[in-house]
């Protein structure tokens, strides 16, 4: 934990200090103009997805080159704004809830429309896919029957006596805590700083260190673990489809054309399905599995 907590700080040292969150030296390179540069978030679906964007575009022709694992939203989409990165995997709920934190809409279609009016000069969405992955309170099968909860509203009389788990910027993300509080009056009893969905989080659930964690819906552990996902009547979290974030200078006919026909084969069940040959025992490079199913989706 301490580690981890040095590294946050050190991140946002970074940002406070108006350093490159990519490379830390203060300088951020703005991509070469005959290069799509493709990155990912700092989780394992993020990354499989920006190698099947940069994959499928090599796979034409395109010239590409990766940056793998940059960090959160707030660190990535900095990098997106100054050039440095070109294209990179989203999801519409939560790019909104960045660009515009009063942002009311909620349903797939209201979000898709409202994004492509939010989004900052320069930068613009391609085709939304129907594979939707989105942040949800997830407790364990023993909390959800000692405290018979099904949904967030159920859960609102016993958040002052639980402990929360999830990834730091959860605590600030105007569809994180500060959206429990404002639509359920949820205010736990402790936040502990661990992942992005991954083993930290899952770990705190299994040994009751947290009760109820940020979980993202297409995680494999939720099923692994029969981990109970908490219904949210309330929409804290917006409908959150997968789609390309794209610098609008790169965005040939070409590379459109492309991107829109990953997103039109990418469902909700491909996800999940992907989402699980990532966690599988033999551990298989992100690289590999996009490439498995390009090649599968005839793309």
């Amino acid at each position: 934990m301490k580690r981890i907590a040095t590294a946050v700080a050190a991140v946002m040292l970074l940002s406070a200090c108006g350093g490159d969150p990519l490379t830390g030296d203060g300088k951020n390179e703005p991509a070469p103009t005959d290069t799509i540069v493709v990155g990912s978030a700092n989780f394992p679906e993020s990354r499989l997805l920006s190698e099947i964007y940069a994959e499928a575009l090599s796979a034409k022709g395109v010239k590409v080159s990766k940056k793998p694992n940059i960090g959160n939203r707030e660190l990535y989409f900095k990098g997106v704004q100054d050039g440095s990165i070109d294209l990179i995997p989203e999801y519409t709920g939560v790019l909104l809830k960045h660009v515009n934190k009063e942002a009311p809409e909620v349903g797939a279609d209201e979000v898709y429309a409202a994004l492509q009016k939010a989004l900052p000069k320069g930068l613009i969405v391609l085709d939304k896919s129907s594979a939707e992955d989105k942040d949800a309170v997830v407790v364990t099968k023993q909390i959800a029957a000692q405290y018979s909860l099904k949904s967030l509203d159920d859960l609102v009389p016993y958040c002052k006596d639980l402990v929360f788990g999830g990834p730091p910027e959860f605590q600030n993300r105007p569809d994180g805590l500060p959206g429990l509080k404002a639509k359920y009056s949820c205010e736990f009893k402790e936040f502990k700083a661990l992942d992005v969905g991954g083993p930290l989080t899952v770990a705190g659930l299994k040994d009751n260190t947290v009760q109820a964690a940020d979980l993202f819906t297409t995680d494999a552990a939720i099923k692994a673990n029969e981990f109970v996902v908490l219904e949210d009547p309330k929409n804290v979290f917006a409908a959150q489809n997968v789609l390309p974030l794209i610098n609008e200078k790169k965005a040939t006919q070409q590379v459109r054309d492309t991107l829109n026909a990953i997103s039109k084969k990418l469902d909700t069940k491909t996800l999940l399905e992907l989402n699980e040959k990532l966690s599988s025992p033999d551990k298989p490079e992100p690289e590999k599995v996009a490439k498995e199913w390009l090649a599968s989706a005839g793309i």
